[in-house]
């Protein structure tokens, strides 16, 4: 198209611009008629302005006209497909600059259509969940095209096992502007034992701006997706897996050889082993119950009684052998108790002392706390301390010894308590004192000439 020229004073060009619609990621061009109405040889210097400078060109850039002449200028237009390339009318200017008369410039405006364009990027994060019942995705869609749309999402599958649901269902989004959706997929049914059931699906993203303008164009097409449909898939993983299944069998196996062959064969040995351990003990020779006339209790005071046992610790030293006291042979099982009552906070200690020309070979001690008192029992032979006890760890403790630890006379068996906190016996009623009592047996035999 050619415009018709318009006057202008001296000096100025006669000049005008046609409106010109473009789409993004076109061109359009549109003219521009320059004429020197001046007396005098002009040269012009044009140059787009506005908001269409930057993607906007004049071929050419510079004319020169002899007064009365005119020449006609290709306006290029070239808008990039982007969002910040908005949808609507955007004023264009070309600014005309005379060489001679610079103060007669000029700005001959007129109108560019941008046109609308639509476009969607999506994404579904992760492509592949697994789960027993249901998986949790992430749809990041963006606006790509330049005009404000609402995105819906339908999903699809080839059959009916899955659920789906979108939280939001729909997004509003300007041109450039981002957004996520949460998808949620379910099944009604778990799978119990064999293979992971994979089931495929798809998601399709529908631009309800692009469905409107087909529909106000009359389209007997259908709704266009802008995106190809995304593609996943949830993996559902049994509730039983086949390697479950494998080791509940190799444990079963496992239990019927131990119940079988190794638990029988483990007590025949530990039983073997245990009669080649025990020695037969002496038969007491004289006192009532196999006691000797020497059984005393200790200095402590009180009268209590207690019958728990425990366990001997490991370590605990024997004064038998070479470098012991030696004794005459023989000898009578003994055994003494000693009776400890100490109030809280105070520390007491009771003693059964050797009786002259005697050895006591002690083989076992029994110490009971049937109260469960609190605090600390300290057991000594003659100047050996063999153990110390925290009372609140115990209600009865035992020890043995197969090679006797010899106390020789005068000597004394001690037990040293400090009572922290007096225990509840079987009663219910919180004691007065701490009650401990410590039974101490083993071979009393004279001392060798």
């Amino acid at each position: 198209m050619t415009p018709s020229a318009a006057s202008s004073g001296p000096g100025a060009p006669g000049l005008d611009i046609p409106a010109v619609s473009v789409t993004p990621g076109g061109t359009a061009t549109t003219s521009l008629t320059v004429r020197n109405d001046s007396d005098i040889v002009e040269a012009y210097t044009l140059e787009v302005v506005g908001d269409c400078g930057p993607w906007a060109t004049v071929e050419p850039a510079r004319i020169s006209l002899y007064p009365g002449t005119s020449e006609t200028v290709t306006i290029t237009l070239a808008p990039p497909r982007s969002p910040e390339v908005r949808a609507g009318d955007v004023p264009l200017g070309v600014r005309v600059l005379p060489a001679e008369h610079p103060e007669s410039v000029t700005v001959p405006e007129t109108t560019v259509h941008i046109e609308e364009f639509h476009e969607l990027r999506t994404e579904i994060l992760p492509r592949r969940r697994r789960g027993w019942l249901r998986g949790r995705y992430r749809l990041a869609v963006r606006n790509e095209g330049n005009t404000p749309t609402r995105i819906s999402f339908r999903p699809e599958q080839a059959g009916e096992e899955l659920r789906f649901g979108f939280v939001p269902a729909d997004l509003q989004l300007e041109p450039g502007e981002s957004a996520e959706t949460r998808l949620r997929v379910r099944i009604g049914k778990p799978v119990w034992f064999g293979k992971p059931a994979v089931w495929p699906f798809t998601v399709h993203t529908t631009d309800g701006a692009a469905e409107a303008q087909a529909e106000a164009e009359a389209s007997a097409r259908p709704a266009t997706y802008v995106r190809p449909p995304l593609e996943a898939e949830f993996v559902q993983i049994p509730i039983f897996p086949k390697w479950l299944l494998a080791l509940l069998a190799a444990i079963l196996a496992l239990l019927l050889a131990w119940f079988a062959l190794v638990r029988p064969a483990v007590r025949s040995a530990a039983r073997q082993a245990a009669d080649e351990v025990v020695q037969p003990r002496p038969t007491p020779g004289g006192g009532k119950n196999g006691q000797s006339p020497g059984t005393g209790n200790g200095t402590g005071t009180g009268d209590g009684t207690g019958k728990e046992q425990g366990g001997s610790g490991p370590g605990v030293p024997s004064s038998g052998g070479p470098g012991g006291t030696g004794t005459s042979g023989g000898g009578e099982q003994s055994s003494t108790t000693i009776d400890v009552q100490t109030s809280g906070g105070q520390t007491k200690t009771g003693t059964y002392p050797v009786p002259q020309g005697k050895v006591f070979g002690v083989t076992d001690i029994v110490v009971a706390n049937f109260q469960g008192d609190e605090g600390v029992m300290t057991i000594s032979f003659g100047d050996r301390k063999i153990t110390t006890i925290a009372l609140e760890t115990f209600r009865n403790q035992d020890y043995h010894w197969v090679t006797p630890i010899e106390i020789p006379a005068n000597a004394t068996v001690t037990a040293n308590v400090t009572c922290a906190k007096p225990g509840t016996p079987a009663t219910g009623r919180q004691a007065q004192q701490c009650h401990e009592v410590l039974n101490v047996s083993g071979v009393l035999a004279n001392v060798a000439q």
